[in-house]
């Protein structure tokens, strides 16, 4: 405590420019503050500022320490600010940036509204790449590895990309067995929607070259994909996670060649400070514990 009260001392010190009004600050005597200047400069072995009738003035060491000390305060009162916003129930408005497929993520979402009333959750479904920051989102759900170093990051999980046809489809052109034999079938392409082009199929065929797959109809959500591939009107190639439902009622296939190369990672990215609010800290606990648990 002795060390922390010197650090806040001379911090006050340096910003007021004079003893007495550090006092007044602190609620000291200049005489005690002038008292535990003298105290932190014996237990530091350096002179920190040069006294004169006027104006105190910070020596070259006193300089060095005031920089480590302001981190050091700085630190301190975003913990304190942390610990009491974390007693206070969840509340608010959090606006969330999804993908636009539901088959993941809303049924957490939908959970998490039953279990922080309080919370008001401001959803924007698109696969569009979004300025975080910029637009005023608080979270956004995206794959792929984080790249912004002024966003924080968690993990939700894992997926893998897979090839997949309705089971009508198959009956009427038959599954393709290589890369090669995707030339003779319609295939659906996922269109970026903040560049347009077309997101390549991650296929290696029997000599371990990329191949390109025809088009025969783009766009740019992954939910027209995954409804365009169950009406049978073509392959599609997405990620696993997106298309759970579809499997599971047999709406979709997914067909075991011609091998998918990519995989990747689904994270939680949010703009990062010193302190987070409880209905963000609740939001990103609540989703990176459920989303991807069987």
């Amino acid at each position: 405590m002795d060390r922390m009260s010197g650090i806040e001392l001379f911090a006050q010190i340096a910003r007021q420019g004079s003893l007495v009004a550090a006092g007044r600050q602190l609620g000291l005597s200049a005489s005690a503050v002038g008292k535990g200047l003298a105290r932190l400069e014996q237990r530091l072995g350096a002179r920190l500022v040069h006294r004169s009738t006027r104006r105190l003035a910070l020596t070259a060491e006193g300089q060095q320490y005031l920089a480590r000390c302001l981190r050091i305060l700085e630190e301190a009162e975003a913990a304190e600010r942390e610990l009491q916003q974390g007693l206070a129930a969840p509340s608010g408005r959090l606006k969330v940036g999804v993908p636009h497929e539901s088959g993941l993520l809303t049924p957490h979402l939908a959970d998490f509204m039953r279990r922080y009333p309080q919370v008001a959750l401001d959803l924007d479904y698109s696969d569009r790449l979004v300025d975080v920051i910029g637009e005023g989102f608080d979270v956004v759900v995206r794959g792929g590895e984080p790249g912004d170093s002024r966003l924080a990051a968690r993990r939700l999980g894992s997926y893998h990309m897979r090839l997949l046809a309705s089971p009508g489809y198959l009956a009427e052109y038959g599954a393709p067995r290589t890369a090669r034999d995707l030339q003779h079938h319609r295939c659906l392409h996922y269109r970026l929607p903040h560049s347009g082009k077309l997101l390549p199929w991650p296929l290696l065929d029997a000599e371990g070259e990329d191949a390109s797959p025809p088009v025969s109809a783009s766009c740019n959500t992954g939910e027209a994909l995954i409804e365009l591939a169950a009406r049978g009107m073509g392959i599609a190639c997405l990620p696993d996670f997106s298309v759970r439902r579809e499997l599971a009622a047999g709406a979709l296939a997914q067909l075991d060649a011609p091998a998918v190369a990519r995989s990747g990672n689904l994270y939680l990215l949010w703009p990062a400070t010193p302190a987070m609010p409880p209905r963000l800290r609740a939001f990103i606990d609540h989703m990176a514990e459920r989303v991807f648990t069987p």
